[in-house]
């Protein structure tokens, strides 16, 4: 499938947005539990997906962070140093044994779950269209998008939302859909004037929303829920990220934590 991605330029943007690496794939190191350091779970992200996981002044932040070291705290595993990823090698980082839990936002789907395993759900989220506020583009639906351009992150559900209900009903052609590997980048070009519209997940189109000159156009009810991925034969871990969820929300830490980056229950 031919799809246009974002520059290099666009790269070297984000790498000093984000402060992530300049290498891409599989960077993180040994020290995992398939590593050799039993009780130690190495976490992956994705930077760059406000208000879950970013970078603020050099430091990894965000709801997906906080969260994961709270629910790690309440199991007898540690937590080990942050490895970041491009999205979509999350999950080949996590069945090579690179690191052995995904905490990024990511649905449960069944295609992801023939792969890898899930934990209990933490969050659920809708997909959103994105465009510029005040722009001559304001769509109500799918149906409007005729003659426009579109971009997602790459291996994200907004991607299958463009794919599912643009490219395959013959809306747009290919060519009018942007893949890029970060939102960032897809938010810049959409403030350019290079593409439409971004299709992206609710919570994270709320916060461009609130920082730069876009706005929310509509929302597609997908009921999405997100997961802490794990390798599927990893049981112990995954009930003890269930059993470290559970009590999270039981003590209120989940309730603290969901407010200090949402501002809501």
């Amino acid at each position: 499938m031919s799809r246009r991605t974002q520059t290099d330029m666009s790269r070297r943007t984000y790498l000093q947005i984000t402060g992530a690496s300049a290498a891409t794939g599989l960077t993180a190191t040994a020290g995992c539990i398939g590593g050799g350091s039993a009780g130690t779970i190495t976490p992956g992200t994705a930077p760059g997906f406000a208000p879950f996981e970013m970078k603020q002044d050099g430091e990894l932040v965000g709801f997906d962070v906080d969260l994961i070291e709270a629910v790690v705290g309440e199991t007898d595993y540690e937590l080990g140093s942050w490895e970041e990823f491009e999205f979509d090698s999350l999950i080949p980082a996590l069945t090579n044994e690179r690191i052995d839990v995904i905490a990024a936002a990511m649905t449960i789907t069944e295609d992801r779950q023939e792969t890898i395993s899930f934990s209990d759900p933490y969050w659920e989220s809708d997909q959103s269209v994105l465009v510029v506020e005040d722009g001559d583009f304001q769509p109500s639906g799918w149906e409007d998008f005729e003659g426009r351009t579109v971009g997602a992150q790459s291996g994200t559900t907004g991607a299958d939302q463009v794919q599912s209900n643009l490219i395959d009903p013959g809306i747009i052609s290919e060519d009018d859909y942007s893949s890029y590997d970060n939102y960032v980048f897809a938010v810049e070009d959409l403030e350019n004037g290079n593409i439409d519209a971004v299709v992206i997940d609710l919570p994270v189109a709320e916060t461009f929303e609130s920082q730069r000159d876009v706005t929310i156009a509509f929302i597609e009810e997908t009921g999405e829920q997100f997961g802490f991925g794990v390798r599927q034969d990893d049981d112990d871990v995954r009930e003890a990220l269930n059993s470290g969820l559970a009590t999270v929300r039981e003590d209120g830490t989940y309730e603290e934590i969901t407010n200090r980056w949402f501002g809501q229950e």
